[in-house]
C-alpha cells in the first residue's frame, strides 16, 4: 500500500477488531482511536461476534490458530470491509494465518469445511488485514495530519517503541519499510508536532513474550529500556501495542520497585497524541486512564484553536 498524498483517504471504512486485551486494559487506546478516526473521517465498524485472533494457541495448535482467525476473517469478509487492529500482535496474527489459507487452497478447502460444519460459514481469502497506525499513515498521511493540527506539541520530546510485531515478517507484510530501521512511528509522531528522539535499543522487545514464563526476564527488558529513555529525557513513550503497554506502563511501578529506579514515565498510545495535536481534549482521549500520570506532559502543550 502506497503512501497517499491526496486530501482525502482512499479507503475510509473499517472493521473493527478490538481483540482481547484492549476491550479490558486499554479502553484508552480504544477510545482515543475511535476519537482520532472521527475527527479525521474514517469509519470504524463494529463486529459484535468478532473473537480472540487465535494467538495464544498458535505454538500449540497450529491449525486450531488457523480456524479462529479464519472465524474472524469469515466475519470481515461478509461485511466486504478491510478488517482494522489495534492491536500488533493480533495484526501479524490474522495476517499470518490470512496469508497462509490464501496461499494454500487444500488447507482453505479443509478451514471452510469445518467452518462450515461447525458455524455455517465459509472464507474466500478476500479480506485485507492492516493495523490502524498503518491506515493513519498510508491512507490519511503525515501531510494531512500536519494540516489538521489544532494544538502546538513542539515543546514535547517522545520516544517511539515499534514492538515485534508491527512491521515483521516481512513474508507477509512486505516491504513496507525496513523492518531494521523503520521510520513510520517517528514520521507519525513528527506529523502531531513533537519530536521523536532515538535512543539505544530503540528496536528491543518490551519482553511481554516471556512474562508469564520468567518475569524476572521481562521486566529487565522493560527496565533497561526505560533507562535507555529516560538517559534522552523523554516527556514520554508513544507505543501502538496494548502488551507492549502492560509492559512498559503496567509493570512500571513494579520495575521502579525491583531495581530500585524511579521514571515515572507517561506511556500513550498514538492515536492520543495525535489526538492532542488535533486539537481533542484529554479526557476525551482517555489520558485519565493512563495508569503513569501525564499532567506534567499536558503542561507543555499549546492548546490554541485555530
Amino acid at each position: 500500500m502506497k503512501n497517499r498524498t491526496e486530501d482525502s483517504p482512499q479507503n475510509t471504512k473499517y472493521s473493527l477488531f478490538l481483540g482481547c486485551t484492549v476491550p479490558v486494559r486499554a479502553l484508552n487506546y480504544e477510545i482515543s482511536a475511535r476519537k482520532v478516526a472521527e475527527k479525521l473521517g474514517l469509519q470504524l465498524s463494529d463486529i459484535p461476534d468478532f473473537s480472540c485472533c487465535g494467538y495464544p494457541i498458535k505454538s500449540i495448535h497450529h491449525y486450531g490458530y488457523l480456524l479462529m482467525a479464519a472465524r474472524n476473517l469469515a466475519l470481515a469478509e461478509k461485511k466486504r470491509l478491510p478488517l482494522c487492529t489495534l492491536c500488533s500482535a493480533c495484526c501479524g496474527s490474522l495476517s499470518e494465518a490470512n496469508h497462509e489459507i490464501q496461499q494454500d487452497s487444500g488447507l482453505r478447502r479443509q478451514i471452510n469445511r469445518d467452518l462450515s460444519e461447525c458455524l455455517g460459514m465459509s472464507y474466500e481469502g478476500e479480506v485485507q488485514v492492516i493495523h490502524f497506525t498503518r491506515i493513519l499513515r498510508e491512507e490519511i498521511g503525515e501531510k494531512r495530519i500536519s494540516q489538521q493540527r489544532r494544538a502546538d506539541l513542539s515543546s514535547l520530546y517522545v520516544a517511539p517503541h515499534y514492538g515485534c510485531h508491527y512491521t515483521k515478517p516481512t513474508s507477509i507484510y512486505g516491504k513496507m519499510e525496513d523492518p531494521e530501521n523503520p521510520e513510520s512511528l517517528d514520521e507519525l509522531i513528527e506529523a502531531t508536532g513533537a519530536h521523536s528522539i532515538q535512543y539505544e535499543d530503540k528496536l528491543q522487545c518490551c519482553g511481554g513474550g516471556v512474562l508469564a514464563i520468567d518475569e524476572e526476564v521481562a521486566l529487565a527488558m522493560s527496565q533497561k529500556k526505560l533507562e535507555h529513555i529516560r538517559a534522552q529525557k523523554a516527556d514520554a513513550m508513544v507505543l501502538i501495542c496494548p502488551f507492549c503497554n502492560v509492559m512498559y506502563e503496567g509493570n512500571q511501578r513494579k520495575i521502579e520497585k525491583v531495581f530500585q529506579k524511579e521514571y515515572k514515565l507517561p506511556i500513550l498510545y498514538y492515536p492520543q497524541l495525535l489526538g492532542l495535536a488535533l486539537g481533542i481534549e484529554p479526557d476525551e482521549l482517555g489520558m485519565k486512564m493512563n495508569r503513569v500520570k501525564t499532567t506534567d506532559l499536558l503542561k507543555k502543550i499549546n492548546r490554541r484553536v485555530d
